[in-house]
């Protein structure tokens, strides 16, 4: 990655049947389910696998807020790509950007985001938030680094 350079990861994926609504567009919870999904793609893209973060270093990156602007629709059999990026970092959260377009046009359809917050979930009835450590922050600055 040059200087100045964003970093990003795309999901592709076809709209299937199951992922439509009764009037034969997507059901907006699976775009939920797609950034969340292109979320761990993107931490996995950067060496940063988050199931193993919980197991050996007891954190997490926990969800705080996510949203979605919907633009266009997407419909039955339409290939689409989710690209994503981190839009913001501060000492305890990331937000990543998540902009989902169709792939024969690059059409934008939707922008989603999510924010996360680092949590120490060292003891499971008390979750602390906490910075963002140090090695994992390098990451994710080298990541956002036109920013």
């Amino acid at each position: 990655m040059k200087s100045g350079d964003v970093k990003k990861s795309t999901v592709k994926r076809q709209i299937m049947w199951g992922d439509l609504d009764p009037l034969g567009i997507v059901f907006y919870p699976r775009y939920y389910e797609w950034i969340d999904v292109s979320g761990h793609v993107f931490f996995q893209s950067l060496n940063l696998n988050l199931g193993a973060l919980v197991k050996e270093r007891r954190i997490i990156f926990g969800l705080v807020e996510t949203g979605c602007l919907y633009h266009l629709p997407a419909r039955y059999n339409e290939w689409i790509e989710i690209v994503t990026s981190i839009d913001d970092l501060s000492d305890k959260t990331v937000v990543l950007r998540h902009d989902i377009s169709r792939f024969s046009d690059r059409a934008l359809m939707v922008e989603g985001f999510e924010k996360r917050i680092c949590l120490d979930v060292s003891d499971p009835l008390m979750f602390k938030a906490i910075e963002i450590p140090k090695d994992i922050r390098n990451i994710l600055t080298k990541a956002h680094s036109s920013h």
